[in-house]
């Protein structure tokens, strides 16, 4: 607190001495950031004032008073600044004025969380920092889990004149990392001297007795550029959550996890990054990790302990369970304990009909009334009621085997129960609330389908986990429904209307690119325009917006997810939305519906203006013949009718207005491209 504003700090100290305090000017107000919640902005650039230390910090430092605003330190070989965090985000970044300045190294203490792709983003924001003006750059991140939902990847790094020169690991289980280069403040010096600008106006300098450098320096080599080679979005979803597992593990003071496998894409992705922890922590401790070996030994309750193989570790920390219905196929009951088999994890067969008979039979008792399939001839309330009912029983069950699990080994503690419901399914509704997707934490809820496809075709290649082929090639089912002669008929993407591929890209247009259901229609007609026609187009924009609206209020209670991507749908701080939508989207369906009317009307082949019909049918490249005959046949019988009601004389005229517009429609047919607006077939 300083005169009664609170604001985020950065304290510099040297030698038991605090040096200055720097206040952040710029907060992060986006994302999974509130900092206005907590934090005013300092909002007096290039100012400095004093600010009186409390008693206790006084004791210890022997001030009184401190340096408090946006200065610098000036040392006796150099000078530095400081930025944190979002500010070197900001297109007013304060290390542009401090460059001009002659400030000479800039230091970034930052908490960037993980995204996949952002550290591509991040590294060039360090590049593009350093080539503006020159300077040295060190960026250091906060690591690991926050004990919330985001996850702080490291990637700690040393820039000059736009190089990189050393970088720390972006994913690691080592609580501290320290990275160190040697560079010479010369460069930096011959690097602004080929960019002159005019006096800027000074920082104010603390000046501190104090030097980087000693004459014996010059012996020293520099380091050089370094090429970072940044990891693939599949083996950041392979490492980024299952160290956020792990560190959430080692704090929460449980056993282990347990995860209901079904054989499909999503728990089969959530199984592969468990294993992926433990291959982690297994090289981690081979490394000489002190700490993590602590750590395993504690949750396992075994102080002699060490784990060689992670397919070991993982029968120690990881139980799964494939609860059978009698909707469930042989299929996946296999694909479930391939899986589990080839990763080592303790594997349960559990058959929930009995409990579901037992829920079913409280029903009937109540009300005389026993509902049925649609299959059986039951209607769409009871159908769907009967699916919920097994979803919700699987739950329970899994929190019964979580907790009750070890103890039936003669082991302490209990079990982390796993979710692992995706992006899509979430965006739709397309999960019974109080499912198995209700968990303790889920490390795949902020990753599409796609994302989760590509990432288990990275685990067959990188782990030899070949029972994953063939949970990819299977179609995705919720297998809630009845089978058909021992083969399942239920399938996601017939229950939602729209498949996967087609709901990432959706997913992302609603939340990255802000897109209601009129301008996500305007957006899709020209990216699906090869493949869907422009009320297709509506037709899945209302649907979508439609589950979306319904179903909005099951994300209030959704499990806690690892934040993974900037199109999560996440409600508790990333996606804050209303939970209660207007379900009809009246004035915005009225919209889509007016356009699609428009693009109607407008490709009417019976349009007199034959210039307008050509435009309408420029993208059918590769029918040209069809279309010159059409276009000829036309011209002439618009000849025959010209002639016949205007009279001989005007015959000339006629022929000659008709030959103009071939040539015309001929040549537009070549001269329009690709982008076009609809393809007519």
């Amino acid at each position: 607190m300083h005169h009664n504003v609170r604001y985020n700090c950065r304290v510099i100290f040297l030698n038991k001495k605090i040096l200055l305090i720097r206040p952040k000017m710029l907060l992060a107000n986006y994302g999974n950031n509130r900092e206005f919640r907590w934090f005013s902005p300092w909002s007096r650039p290039r100012y400095v004032e004093e600010y009186f230390l409390p008693r206790m910090i006084q004791d210890l430092t022997g001030q009184t008073t401190v340096p408090f605003g946006d200065g610098v330190l000036s040392t006796k070989d150099t000078c530095l600044g400081s930025e944190i965090c979002a500010e070197l985000w900001n297109p007013r970044s304060p290390h542009v004025d401090m460059g001009l300045d002659g400030i000479e190294i800039f230091t970034n203490s930052s908490a960037s969380y993980h995204e996949l792709r952002k550290a591509d983003h991040r590294v060039n924001l360090i590049k593009s920092a350093t080539t503006k003006s020159g300077g040295i750059y060190l960026f250091a991140n906060q690591k690991g889990c926050d004990g919330d939902r985001l996850y702080y990847d490291g990637c700690a790094m040393i820039a000059i004149n736009g190089d990189i020169v050393a970088r720390g690991a972006q994913f690691s289980l080592e609580d501290v990392e320290v990275v160190t280069a040697t560079l010479d403040l010369e460069d930096v010096r011959s690097y602004r001297g080929e960019r002159l600008t005019k006096h800027h106006k000074p920082y104010t300098r603390i000046k501190t007795d104090f030097s980087l450098s000693d004459c014996d320096d010059r012996c020293l080599p520099t380091h050089q550029p370094v090429e970072w080679i940044f990891h693939t979005p599949e083996e950041e979803i392979s490492l980024g959550p299952a160290c956020w597992l792990w560190d959430y593990l080692r704090r929460s003071g449980q056993a282990g996890f347990l995860l209901p496998l079904s054989g499909g894409v999503d728990s089969s992705s959530t199984a592969c990054i468990v294993y992926s922890m433990c291959v982690q922590i297994c090289q981690a401790i081979k490394d000489g990790n002190s700490q993590v070996l602590e750590d395993v030994q504690r949750v396992v309750n075994d102080s002699s302990y060490r784990p060689e193989d992670p397919r070991e570790l993982c029968g120690h920390l990881f139980t799964t369970c494939y609860m059978a219905s009698e909707n469930s196929s042989e299929d996946t009951r296999n694909r479930a304990k391939d899986l589990a088999a080839q990763i080592g994890s303790n594997h349960l067969n559990i058959n929930i009909d009995m409990a579901v008979k037992g829920m079913l039979g409280i029903f009937s008792m109540v009300t005389g009334k026993w509902p049925q399939f649609c299959a059986n001839g039951g209607s769409a309330r009871e159908n769907l009621a009967l699916q919920n009912v097994q979803a919700r029983i699987r739950m329970i069950l899994a929190y019964l085997f979580a907790q009750l699990c070890l103890w039936a080994q003669g082991k302490p503690g209990g079990l982390l129960v796993l979710g692992s419901a995706n992006v899509d399914e979430s965006l739709t509704g397309y999960f019974t609330k109080y499912d198995c997707s209700s968990a303790d934490i889920n490390p795949i809820g902020g990753v599409s389908k796609m994302d989760l496809k590509c990432f288990l075709q990275y685990c067959v290649k990188s782990f030899q986990l070949t029972a994953l082929i063939g949970i990819l090639d299977a179609p995705p089912t919720a297998e809630l429904e009845p089978l058909t002669d021992g083969k399942v008929v239920q399938t996601d993407e017939a229950d939602m209307g729209m498949t996967y591929s087609e709901l990432s890209v959706i997913g992302r247009l609603r939340k990255i690119s802000k897109c209601g259901p009129y301008s996500m229609f305007c957006k899709l007609i020209h990216s699906w325009k090869e493949t869907f026609s422009p009320s297709q187009v509506a037709t899945k924009v209302k649907h979508f917006f439609r589950m979306y609206s319904i179903n909005r209020h099951k994300m209030t209670t959704v499990t806690p997810s690892y934040h993974a991507e900037n199109y999560s749908p996440d409600d508790n701080r990333f996606d804050l939305r209303p939970f209660l939508y207007n379900t009809q989207w009246a004035w915005q369906f009225r919209c889509i519906d007016n356009e699609v009317s428009s693009s109607t009307e407008q490709c009417d082949f019976g349009l007199y203006n034959t210039s307008f019909l050509i435009l309408k049918l420029y993208t059918c490249r590769y029918i040209y013949i069809y279309i010159y005959i059409y276009i000829y046949i036309y011209i002439y019988i618009y000849i025959y009718i010209y002639i016949y009601s205007t009279g001989q004389k005007f015959g000339n005229i006629a022929l000659f207005n008709v030959f103009e517009r071939s040539f015309f429609c001929s040549s537009i047919l070549h001269l329009f491209d690709q982008n076009n607006y609809y393809n007519y077939k």
